[in-house]
Parts: structure tokens; sequence; C-alpha cells
């Protein structure tokens, strides 16, 4: 993966790209999961959201490269 990505000619860290990915991603994930109830089996649900966010991002870094989308 490259460490840098140019949109419009200004350099974005490609970490920065995936993080924002698995915000997105991690929101409707949340709002699914709350829409199935889910989240009445937890006890943390920040702790919860933090770490189906890293999972997330974990796994796009992984997954990206191997695709062929370098960001």
């Amino acid at each position: 993966m490259n460490g840098e990505t140019a949109i419009f000619g200004i350099y974005v860290p490609s970490l920065l790209l995936l993080a924002l990915v698995a915000l997105v991603s991690t929101w409707l994930i949340t709002r699914l999961a709350d829409l199935a109830g889910l989240y009445r089996f937890v006890a943390y649900r920040a702790l919860v959201d933090l770490c189906l966010f890293v999972m997330v991002l974990g796994a796009l870094a992984v997954l990206v490269p191997h695709i062929g989308f370098a960001p």
C-alpha cells in the first residue's frame, strides 16, 4: 500500500482514507445492529462500537491491497 494518495493535488495519507471508509461502514453496521436489536446483548455499546471500527479498519487495511486498489 502506498503511503499517500494525491486527491486534486493534495497528498492525503492512505490510512486516513481507509479510516474514513471504515467509519462510514461502522456507522452503517451499528445502525443495522441497532435496528435488529443486537445491542441489548452488550453491556458497553461504545466499547463494542470502537472494537467494530478497529476490526473494520484492520480488515480494510489487509484486503484493499489484495483487490488491486491502493489508496
